[in-house]
Parts: structure tokens; sequence; C-alpha cells
């Protein structure tokens, strides 16, 4: 599914130094993402990815950022293509996705790196976010709200 395989790219992205389009195919298919050079093409223009000078040199993919603290609306459109509820426990966020969308939901909400959230993690249909207060999990829950309603 290409929402999960877009989550696997910006997963990726986010945590090796890729430099070219075959790299990132190659790690893809690592991950068994069946995906040709073409489909990398399309996937790193729908996600909007740029080319950014690398520590020791080089370039590396990255996220383009848009001005609204990253929530561009792709993010915002998987955000509420997978979302189904939320609870709170004390700091702890749980996001209930529709089944198979949870990495993709994760991926997005760590992508607009919303300052509250220390981390999440996730399963099939589970998201746990790891928030730094009672009262900034409330003000993540509202984020999501305008968000997805």
């Amino acid at each position: 599914m290409k929402v999960n395989r877009h989550a696997k790219i910006i997963e990726l992205i986010r945590t090796h130094r890729i430099e070219t389009q075959e790299e990132l195919a190659a790690m893809l298919q690592g991950e068994g993402f069946r995906v040709t050079q073409a489909t990398v093409s399309r996937d790193i223009r729908d996600l909007k990815l740029t080319k950014v000078p690398a520590d020791g040199g080089g370039q590396r993919y990255a996220i383009h950022q848009d001005e609204q603290n990253g929530m561009n609306e792709k993010y915002m459109r998987v955000l509420r293509d997978g979302y189904v509820s939320m609870d709170m426990a004390q700091n702890i966020l749980v996001i209930k996705t529709v089944s198979g969308m949870a990495m993709a939901v994760c991926a997005a909400v760590d992508a607009m790196e919303w300052k509250e959230v220390v981390g999440s993690i996730a399963g099939d249909d589970t998201i746990m976010c790891a928030i730094r207060s009672v009262e900034d999990t409330v003000q993540v829950m509202e984020k999501i709200r305008r968000i997805v309603l």
C-alpha cells in the first residue's frame, strides 16, 4: 500500500543517510516493498523530499518542512485517513487507527515534530505517544482533533 510505503520512506530517510533513488529503492526492497526506480521517483515527488547537505560532504534526502511547523498536507491526510479514535492515560496518548495504518499515522505524527511529543511507538492499529505532561497531552489531542475533524 502506498501509504505504508510512504511511511517507511519517511522512517528510512530519518534514520539513514540516503543519497540516491537507487539506495532508497534498495532499502525499501530490503524492507519487503517491491518497488521500481520510477515508483521511488514518484514517491519522492509525492512526499516533497528534498536533498540537503550531509555531514561529511555529499547530500542526503530529507523531508521538506512547510511553514506550519512541519504539518504539510501529506501528513495531515495520512492522519485523517488512518485515525479512528484517541484516549489519554496521564501523559500517554493512545491513538487507535484503521488496521494496518498505525505505522503510517505514527510516522506522520513524528514528522509533525510537535515539541510536546517525546516519542511514539506503533503496532498494527494502535499508537502510544509519550507526551511531556498531562497538560501537553490535552494540547496534542486538540491538535489532532483539528486535523481529523
